[in-house]
């Protein structure tokens, strides 16, 4: 039976202003909400005059008393009320809309089935509370998409099997130490001049040009050569096949796609052709297996080392698992789910987006200098990978909803211990990092959302398949590939005739 979308309230009304211990908490306000666009409602609360009356005469009683509230002529505590009031109204008057409206948005939140995607447009200074009548104020606020869902139990899924050979192995565990490892020159074999293959470290000089036309020049650019080099404005997918077997002295060309986020608008998209003139190339000598390196894995003896490779494989192989179900589910139930996504909600949501995925990403072990080099190749089309990422995360929001699922602080805290675990850091560092890094609010969103896919994926029926690795590997470096300032690129535009690759 398909899970249907609760009904909401447009208008409430709560009145319980009884008891003296309950006035600090409850208010009496009428809510009005109605939509205001796609996710977006507009609110408008009305507060009963009596309880701003109520506080009004509570404020003015005690400053009748007050040693502090003092009035010329008058001897502490002797001033009549008229003059106190008239004296301290515009003070009390501020203090009461402050009160007032902090309570009023507690409860709004406590009683309104709203689930907010940002805070509310509001700005308190533009809000007075009146001479006479009732406070009222309003905002709009965005919110997450409503919809309802179909069936969401009993999916049929795919899951990918491997079976991790000894060569396997050995290359995780190769990039596992390449951190604590020795760059090195690289020396050819029996004579032979040396050539690149992955993973070597080249310095070479890089001339970019579009439609041959050159518009950019960068001297011994030091990279690591992987499978795709991501720069600061572009991304060359294939880099480490089209440099493989290189000497020094050659040149090698590979195409840049251009971010859509760049100043210059002619370029945005736009291919161009890096050509790198090798003149240097280096290695990374692995790092002597000693008992200060052990250590640092938790591991007593080097016999230990390649279990503990086998150990992460198989939790990467888990993770993996668990996005192609996630990308199963998606799929499955947003073919009847239709969700609208305004752009300017994409825009402000892609830094959440992103954080999420940084999460995602430390949870499957990936390294930090490795995050940076995939988040570049996400933003190349950040509108588009964050528009699917929303769309499936409001789909698992819904099912937490409807499942009643929550996220307890003892689950972060969990996360954060297994975190810390997998990096060699301590819970405390890990933690500090994530609040400076504002990823607290996602690793709780993350939770939420792989206990929902934990609960479909309870129910469902898989096919398995052998997964085919792929080397997913990112090379990142802060160069651009073009000039912050790029006058007379214009005329080096692609001919209309022929598209240009995106």
């Amino acid at each position: 039976m398909a899970a249907e979308t609760e009904p909401q309230s447009e208008t409430t009304t709560s009145h319980s202003l009884t008891a003296p211990d309950a006035v600090a908490t409850k208010l009496p306000q009428t809510v009005e909400i109605r939509d205001a666009g796609p996710c977006k409602k507009h609110v408008k609360v009305t507060v009963d005059r009596a309880a701003i009356d109520a506080r009004l005469d509570e404020k003015f009683s005690d400053l009748m008393t007050s040693t502090q509230s003092t009035v010329r002529g008058f001897r502490p505590k002797k001033a009549p009320r008229k003059i106190i009031e008239r004296r301290y109204k515009k003070d009390v008057l501020i203090d009461i809309k402050t009160e007032v409206l902090m309570a009023s948005l507690e409860q709004l939140a406590d009683e309104q089935a709203i689930s907010p995607l940002a805070p509310p447009e509001l700005d308190p200074a533009t809000i007075f509370i009146p001479e006479e009548g009732p406070f009222v104020y309003e905002f709009n606020i965005e919110v997450r998409p409503e919809f309802d869902l179909p069936e969401y139990k009993g999916l049929k899924l795919r899951k990918p099997m491997y079976t991790f050979t000894d060569a396997d192995v050995a290359k995780y565990r190769r990039k596992m130490l390449e951190p604590m490892g020795q760059i090195v020159p690289k020396v050819g074999v029996n004579g032979a001049p040396a050539t690149v293959v992955t993973d070597d470290i080249i310095t070479a000089d890089v001339i970019i040009e579009l439609n041959g036309k050159v518009v950019n020049e960068i001297s011994e650019v030091r990279v690591k050569v992987e499978p795709r080099l991501a720069m600061a404005d572009g991304i060359a997918e294939g880099f480490a096949k089209k440099l493989s077997g290189a000497k020094v002295g050659e040149q090698r060309t590979v195409d840049m796609v251009i971010s859509q986020e760049v100043n210059n608008e002619s370029l945005r998209g736009k291919t161009l052709q890096a050509s790198f003139k090798i003149k240097d190339i280096k290695t990374i000598k692995s790092p002597e297996i000693d008992e200060a390196l052990l250590s640092k894995f938790g591991l007593k003896a080097e016999e230990q080392l390649d279990e503990f490779v086998r150990v992460r494989l198989d939790q990467q192989l888990v993770n993996t698992q668990r996005e192609v179900a996630r990308s199963g589910v998606i799929a499955q139930l947003s073919q009847s789910t239709k969700v609208t996504l305004p752009a300017d909600m994409l825009k402000r949501q892609a830094r959440k987006s992103m954080n999420q995925k940084v999460i995602e990403m430390r949870a499957n072990g990936v390294s930090d200098d490795q995050i940076k080099g995939r988040l570049r190749v996400l933003e190349m089309d950040s509108l588009n990978s964050t528009a699917a990422l929303l769309q499936g995360r409001f789909i698992l929001q819904k099912i937490a909803d409807l499942e009643k699922i929550e996220i307890e602080d003892e689950d972060i805290e969990n996360e954060i211990a297994e975190i810390a675990d997998r990096e060699g850091e301590s819970y405390r560092k890990v933690r500090a990092r994530m609040e400076k890094d504002d990823l607290i609010e996602s690793l709780a969103t993350e939770l939420l959302e792989r206990k929902a896919l934990d609960l479909v994926m309870a129910s469902a029926e898989f096919e398995e398949y052998t997964l085919v690795l792929s080397d997913s590997d990112v090379e990142e470096i802060a160069t651009s590939s073009v000039p912050v300032l790029t006058a007379g690129l214009e005329a080096a535009e692609t001919p209309p005739e022929t598209p240009a690759a995106s």
